[in-house]
């Protein structure tokens, strides 16, 4: 129990940091290639939908679980807050407080990584919808 203690908050965080990265790099890899197309190098709009949606699926996957990994630190940081309530025999609410406040950061963590991933791909996915009809658009003259 003591080596779970000692790499919860570490490992929890450095779950949630990497997923953080990678939503970064995501949506500046994103929008720099949204920047840079030329609908004229396109003869097709499923060609042209696949190449607009690649990555994206990440940042779902980052928006939907990172919630659940600070969900999964927090309820293992309660679990070794029992734990430690039940090793010791004086129970101390300060410390039984302390333990369940420090075991809910994980979650807090989780959803701060989970907002803004939601955000970027749900304007990712306004920009794919604006460009696909300006492909359409154009393809009909």
């Amino acid at each position: 129990m003591e080596l779970l203690k000692e790499y919860l908050d570490l490992t929890i965080f450095g779950i949630l940091g990497i997923m953080g990265f990678i939503t970064l790099w995501v949506a500046i890899e994103r929008v720099l290639f949204y920047r840079s197309i030329k609908l004229s190098d396109y003869n097709h709009g499923a060609v042209l939908n696949i190449e607009l949606t690649r990555n994206l699926t990440v940042l779902s996957i980052v928006g939907s679980n990172a919630p659940f990994v600070g969900l999964l630190g927090t309820v293992v940081g309660v679990l070794i807050t029992f734990y430690d309530m039940g090793q010791n025999q004086a129970i101390d609410t300060g410390s039984i407080m302390t333990g369940l406040a420090l075991a809910l950061k994980a979650t807090a963590a989780g959803i701060a990584i989970a907002i803004p991933a939601i955000m970027i791909y749900n304007s990712l996915m306004r920009k794919v919808d604006v460009i696909n009809s300006l492909f359409r658009a154009e393809t009909q003259r």
